[in-house]
């Protein structure tokens, strides 16, 4: 087996059969799944029609299936690079049609120029009473607020130090906003998702909402902390493990990377 096929068997699957098997799986395991289709900066309608098609054939698997899971997905797939409007209606129409069918729905955030569009169609699926999930980073000087607009919307946050470029490179800093961001959810008594490796940050996340536990769900990406997140399952924690695939995997495979990279660089390793 090549290098190339252990990083991509580690961090994605090649196709939707396998990716549904492996949900079964960790369904088992009381741990729910979040699909993400590999097809990111589309150029063409035909190609975010190809994403669109993927997703619904998705959610149909899911709903057929009966499983535990959610899709998640990013605006880039669905074609605001060259035409926010089909962005924005590809959005909408992918999260009512995944709320009718049972399905949770997330919205992934991007590099900072995509902030304000991804919050733009939060919005709206808020504004028609459809469940929406929208990831924040907390390396943006910004996501305070827009965590108190979310909340206003009837959105759910789900909180991440970030994994593109942001507005703060100190990774302790990017630890304190994060953990900040958290306190502000439960303050506000709301449901929220966090999605961290961090060892640190853990227990601490924990022994803050022990008693409020059905409020938070953790996130974990595929590849990482396989340990942590079936002890946390069967501790009774709700936790969810983002499950990309399909064929273009080599930009996500790359920020992965540069992800284990920094923690490395910071002399950290992300949780077992």
């Amino acid at each position: 087996m090549t290098d190339t096929a252990e990083r991509e068997n580690r961090w994605a699957l090649p196709d939707l059969d396998r990716a549904l098997t492996w949900c079964s799986e960790r369904n088992r395991k009381k741990i729910a799944c979040t699909f993400h289709v590999l097809d990111e900066y589309t150029r063409t309608r035909e190609e975010v029609d190809a994403v669109t098609a993927a997703y619904r054939e998705t959610i149909n698997g899911i709903s057929t299936q009966g499983l535990d899971a959610a899709i998640s997905i990013k605006l880039s797939s669905l074609g605001v690079l060259f035409d926010g409007d089909l962005a924005l209606e590809r959005t909408y129409d992918l999260c009512r049609e995944a709320h009718t069918s049972g399905v949770g729905f997330e919205i992934d955030m991007e590099g900072r120029d995509l902030v304000g569009a991804a919050i733009e169609a939060a919005a709206l699926c808020g504004r028609k009473n459809l469940p929406v999930t929208l990831a924040l980073q907390a390396y943006l000087y910004r996501t305070p607020g827009d965590l108190r607009l979310l909340l206003a919307l009837g959105v759910v946050p789900r909180f991440v130090k970030g994994a593109y470029l942001g507005d703060v490179e100190d990774f302790p800093e990017i630890q304190t906003r994060l953990l900040d961001l958290v306190r502000e959810a439960a303050r506000f008594e709301v449901s929220f998702h966090i999605g961290t490796h961090d060892p640190q940050l853990l227990p601490e996340i924990r022994s803050l909402m022990v008693n409020c536990r059905e409020r938070i769900t953790f996130g974990f990406l595929m590849g990482l902390a396989d340990r942590t997140k079936q002890e946390m399952a069967a501790d009774g924690w709700k936790v969810s493990e983002y499950v990309p695939f399909g064929k273009d995997a080599g930009p996500y495979i790359a920020r992965r990377e540069r992800y284990l990279r920094e923690l490395g660089n910071a002399g950290r390793t992300a949780t077992g």
